[in-house]
């Protein structure tokens, strides 16, 4: 008898042990699904980075692409290179739980091997006007529940509203170039055209899309008040005297004039956060110039 009750009650202290095993397992599976998973962000655009970390997320940042250069805190991040030569592998190595890309900026195919890793794609849409970059700031935001600072926004406003009225407006002829024989000009539609028009200048070019090589007779033609161009371009092509040897050049009136405006390129042509802090700079230099 007192075997079988021995028995009984080792064979319930199993049973009793096993059961509470098993609650404290599924209370743990239960408490790791209702937990937020750590977020971990690679950014495949520098206007994404910037509003990231304009919202306070930029500790979530664990890669970035080569176009992200502000804030400076960027630099100290793993760079991924262009997000045209990017593969999944790279991408995966680093354990995002979402990767920030501009729409369209990624393939179907680079897509689909992202997403068995568990890894979460937003695309957003992108617009070269002040109420497109307010637009994406807010859906940035969304996206991770973060709350908009009225100060974010207001920010933006408060630099456009001392962009001042420069009449006549200045043309000007936006050159992108990494050598003097690689130039390119911004024609319409394009972030360069926007910005431009946005600080009270013209573009001085026009009749087509996206960018077009450097000519000789698009020079001529349009004859622009200002050149401008990107900081790095001053080095890659050699400083002003460089410039100045670009063919058609000094038949300009800004290249006469020597006038010429070197920003940074993420900031110019950005429309990120900064949008307005550069329709102001630009606006600046333009009317400064024109007195």
């Amino acid at each position: 008898m007192l075997k079988t009750i021995t028995k009984y009650l080792f064979g319930a202290s199993i049973i009793l042990l096993a059961t509470a095993c098993q609650e404290e397992t599924e209370q743990k599976e239960a408490q790791q699904e209702s937990s937020p998973k750590e977020v971990k962000i690679v950014s495949l655009s520098g206007s994404l980075t910037e509003i990231i970390y304009t919202l306070g997320l930029g500790d979530k940042i664990v890669g970035v692409d080569v176009t992200s250069t502000f804030p400076n805190e960027v630099h100290q991040l793993p760079k991924l290179g262009h997000v045209s030569s990017l593969k999944a592998e790279g991408l995966i190595s680093l354990s995002p739980t979402h990767i920030l890309v501009e729409e369209g900026a990624l393939s179907k195919d680079l897509i689909d091997q992202l997403t068995p890793a568990g890894i979460e794609v937003l695309s957003f849409t992108r617009e070269y006007t002040v109420d497109g970059t307010k637009e994406l700031i807010k859906n940035v935001a969304l996206a991770f529940n973060k709350e908009l600072p009225d100060s974010i926004l207001q920010t933006i406003d408060t630099s456009l509203n001392q962009v001042v009225s420069i009449s006549p407006a200045p043309k000007v002829l936006f050159i992108y170039g990494r050598s003097s024989g690689s130039l390119m000009v911004a024609g319409e539609n394009t972030s360069m055209q926007k910005i431009i028009e946005l600080s009270g200048g013209m573009n001085a070019v026009s009749g087509f899309e996206d960018f077009k090589p450097l000519s000789n007779e698009v020079l001529i033609s349009s004859n622009p008040d200002y050149i401008l161009l990107f900081n790095s371009a001053e080095q890659s092509l050699n400083g002003i005297e460089g410039i100045m040897e670009i063919p058609g050049i000094m038949e300009t009136t800004a290249g006469k004039n020597k006038n010429f405006i070197f920003l940074d390129g993420q900031l110019i042509s950005g429309f990120g956060p900064r949008i307005g802090e550069a329709a102001l700079l630009l606006n600046e230099k333009l009317n400064v110039s024109n007195e």
